[in-house]
C-alpha cells in the first residue's frame, strides 16, 4: 500500500522542485521580474500535479515534445542525424531528473514526445530521416545510461498506418480548423509569438531549399506552412494531454512566466528559440552553446568528428572539448 506524504510537506517539496526547474526556464521576456524571482502565480499551474506525485511517493512525470528531426537547412546543421547538441541536451534532461532527487528521493522521469512525424512534410523533412533520427536518439539514450527518459511518438498510437495516414488521423481527431488557428494568431499575443518564431524558422529553411523562388513567394508559402505546423502542434499537445493527463508539461519554446507549460533550456543558446535540431553545438573553451552552422564557420571554428560523423565545432585557440571522443 502506498504511503501518503503530509500535504504541507508535499507542497514545500513541490515548490523547491519548481524553483530549481525554473533556473533553466526558457521565457519570452528575461526582463520580467518573475524571470529572476518566480512568484506564486508562476508555481500555480504546476504545483498541484507535482504534489500529487509526491503524496503518492512516485517519480514526478514530465512530458516534453521535442527531438523531431534535424532541419534540412545545411547552413544551420551538420546533417540529418543527432550530434553533440542532442547528446548534451539528453544528458542535461537525465541529470535534471537526478538533481530532483536532492529534493525528493524518487526523483523524476521525462517522456520525450518525439514530434518529427507530426509535421515533417511541412518542414521539408522526409519520413526516412525522421525514422533514422529517432533511432539514433534511442542509441544515445542507451549510451549515456539515461534510465529516467523514455520516448513516445505517433506510431505508438496509430500503429500500422502509413506516415501520411497517421498525420491525417491526428488532424481529423485532434486539430482545430486552420481558420481557427489564424484567428488565434491574429488575436492572441501568445499565439502570435509562436507563429512568428515558427514562420522565421520555415522561411529560413525554404530560402535554402528553394533558391530559385522569390523571397516574397517563399515568405507566403512558409507563412501558410507555419499555420499548419501550429495546427498540428496543438493537436499533438491535445493528444499528449489525453495520453498523459497528470504529467507536468515542458516545452522547448519560450513561454510566458505564468504559462501551463514550462519552457526549458537544455543547452546554452544565444537565441531563445534555438534548439539542437536547428543548430550546431560549439565549444568556446568553457561551455557548449548553440548557433547556426554558418555562424560557427564564419567565426573560424574547427569541425570535430566523432564515430565517423561530424559532431560539433570548437572555436579556435580553445582546448579540446570535454566530450570529444
Amino acid at each position: 500500500m502506498t504511503r501518503v506524504i503530509d500535504r504541507a510537506k508535499s507542497k514545500m517539496i513541490g515548490e523547491q522542485i519548481l524553483n530549481h526547474l525554473f533556473c533553466y526556464r526558457r521565457l519570452w521576456s528575461e526582463t520580467d521580474p518573475c524571470a529572476q524571482e518566480p512568484c506564486s502565480s508562476c508555481l500555480v499551474p504546476h504545483l498541484q500535479k507535482i504534489e500529487s506525485f509526491i503524496e503518492q511517493e512516485k517519480p514526478i512525470h514530465f512530458v516534453l515534445p521535442a527531438f523531431p528531426a534535424k532541419s534540412p537547412n545545411k547552413t544551420k546543421v551538420l546533417g540529418s542525424l543527432p550530434d553533440m547538441g542532442e547528446k548534451i541536451s539528453l544528458q542535461f534532461l537525465q541529470s535534471l531528473c537526478v538533481q530532483i532527487q536532492d529534493f525528493y528521493a524518487p526523483g523524476a522521469q521525462i517522456t520525450i514526445c518525439s514530434d518529427g512525424r507530426v509535421f515533417s512534410d511541412l518542414v521539408c523533412v522526409n519520413d526516412e530521416d525522421v525514422t533514422a533520427y529517432g533511432k539514433e536518439i534511442k542509441n544515445i539514450l542507451d549510451d549515456i545510461g539515461a534510465d529516467a527518459i523514455n520516448i513516445f511518438n505517433l506510431e505508438g498510437i496509430f500503429a500500422g498506418l502509413s506516415c501520411d495516414d497517421i498525420r491525417q488521423k491526428l488532424v481529423l481527431n485532434y486539430a482545430d480548423s486552420l481558420e481557427t488557428i489564424r484567428c488565434r494568431v491574429k488575436n492572441d499575443p501568445n499565439e502570435r509569438n509562436l507563429f512568428n518564431g515558427i514562420h522565421r524558422f520555415l522561411f529560413e529553411d525554404y530560402l535554402f531549399l528553394q533558391p530559385s523562388k522569390s523571397r516574397n513567394r517563399l515568405r507566403n508559402e512558409s507563412k501558410k506552412s507555419a499555420y499548419g505546423v501550429i495546427q498540428r502542434s496543438h493537436a499533438w499537445s491535445d493528444l499528449i494531454a489525453e495520453q498523459f493527463p497528470h504529467t507536468i508539461r515542458l516545452s522547448i519554446h519560450p513561454q510566458p512566466v505564468h504559462s501551463e507549460k514550462i519552457g526549458i533550456h537544455m543547452i546554452k543558446t544565444q537565441d531563445a528559440w534555438a534548439t539542437p535540431w536547428h543548430n550546431v553545438a560549439v565549444y568556446d573553451g568553457k561551455q557548449f552553446l548553440l548557433m547556426k552552422r554558418s555562424e560557427a564557420e564564419s567565426m573560424g571554428a574547427s569541425l570535430v568528428w566523432c564515430n565517423n560523423r561530424p559532431s560539433h565545432f570548437i572555436l579556435s585557440d580553445t582546448p579540446n572539448s570535454p566530450l570529444q571522443e
